[in-house]
């Protein structure tokens, strides 16, 4: 196993995990804004006001993204597994 199969290996799980988290991490983004947003014009500045919607939020999109999530996962998975000889001889 060369240099650059390791940096091609290294990058696939760095863009899967990018694509696996997106989507969750852009969810907490926006509803985040949309709470910072609703306090100030409200001002109200309770603490657990901003943790609750984006806790969620993540939830609701687990519920949506997860079998998603999870079929990109275990196909990375199934390819490291099944070219795991190649890797070790």
């Amino acid at each position: 196993m060369n240099a650059e199969s390791v940096i091609a290996l290294a990058e696939r799980g760095v863009y899967i995990t990018l694509i696996v988290s997106g989507p969750l991490l852009l969810l907490a983004l926006v509803v985040g804004l949309i709470v910072s947003i609703f306090q100030a014009t409200t001002q109200i500045q309770e603490q657990t006001l901003a943790f609750i919607p984006k806790i969620v939020a993540v939830l609701i999109g687990i519920v949506f993204f997860g079998p998603w999530m999870l079929t990109k996962i275990v196909t990375y998975s199934s390819q490291i597994f099944s070219d795991l000889t190649r890797f070790v001889g």
